[in-house]
């Protein structure tokens, strides 16, 4: 039997989305990547901070961290993304489900040195802290004390749950139970200035108005 690729959803195949706009478009809103790090006898998954830079995902950490350390060597892994959208309330606790865009992405990290690191810093600082390019950058010390990993997007999955109602079974439709969808969006609270710092100037205006939700 020939194997299937393992990005071919195959679970509600349906909802599987290829366009890479789609895939840039959700790596783009997200701040946190999922990463496992099959280290033998420590398998985990690690949190961490991530941004897009053009056809690569690019994470950032401690150069201490093992996780980083043992991504570094090249070990194939895979890193998921997943933006909850809104709960699916249905007349039973089968069918109600949830809303959602959520990525899979295979291949191995490379580690990012010299100028490309710097980049690299850039682009991350840029995608987590918008309009603050004029903070300083990294110290030779601090550029020692961070590993930067870039994961080419070559090999990807993505599959979106955007239902409009809950998929009901028949012999619920009469229920006296409510049924519908719950909308989450993703909404930043107003940037609270820290007290004491001399010259602190306005809330920048890109920080002010975060990208995926400031309503």
């Amino acid at each position: 039997m020939k194997e299937r690729p393992r990005t071919l959803v195959r679970r509600l195949p349906n909802k599987q989305v290829t366009e890479l706009e789609a895939l840039h478009a959700v790596l783009d809103a997200a701040l946190v990547a999922h990463v496992a790090v099959p280290a033998p006898g420590r398998l985990a998954v690690v949190p961490v901070g991530a941004a897009r830079d053009g056809d690569r995902l690019l994470i950032h950490g401690s150069s201490a961290s093992q996780a980083f350390r043992f991504l570094a060597t090249g070990v194939e892994t895979c890193t998921t993304i997943t933006l909850l959208d809104g709960v699916v309330v249905a007349r039973s606790q089968f069918e109600s489900s949830m809303n959602y865009r959520s990525a899979m992405l295979f291949g191995a990290y490379s580690a990012l040195e010299g100028p490309e690191k710097e980049r690299g810093l850039a682009v991350l600082a840029e995608a987590l802290m918008p309009g603050m390019a004029q903070a300083r950058t990294p110290s030779p010390k601090e550029l020692l004390a961070t590993s930067v990993l870039a994961l080419p997007l070559t090999e990807w999955s993505l599959k979106v749950s955007d239902r409009a109602e809950p998929d009901d079974a028949s012999e619920d439709l009469d229920s006296p139970v409510w049924g519908g969808v719950v909308p989450l969006h993703h909404v930043w609270g107003e940037p609270v200035t820290a007290p004491g710092l001399p010259g602190n100037p306005d809330v920048p205006q890109a920080l002010s108005q975060w990208p995926e939700g400031r309503s």
